[in-house]
């Protein structure tokens, strides 16, 4: 990631398992906005959970283990991630 000299970066991260209608967008927004990112977390179609989130590589790190921990509402089996450079576009976190 050249140029981003403040370590700031985009994280999507796509859950996998049983959560959908069991409060994990509301617990993954909670979460972010605790360690200071802005973002979204939105249903797909298929059942997934897809969590963009943009702040500090850092705090974004811990949203990744946090998302892959044991702790989450419903059951995750699984969490793929990419990194990439911010977009600036979101201005706080929200369940879409």
């Amino acid at each position: 990631m050249s140029g981003n000299t403040d370590s700031t970066v985009r994280l999507i991260a796509w859950v996998q398992g049983e959560v959908q209608g069991v409060g994990f967008r509301w617990w993954t927004r909670s979460r972010a906005l605790e360690l200071g990112l802005v973002g979204q977390a939105r249903n797909l179609s298929d059942g997934r959970v897809a969590v963009t989130a943009e702040g500090d590589r850092a705090a974004c790190d811990r949203l990744l283990d946090l998302l892959r921990g044991g702790d989450t509402p419903g059951r995750v089996t699984s969490v793929s991630e990419q990194w990439a450079e911010p977009s600036g576009a979101f201005s706080g976190f929200v369940e879409a």
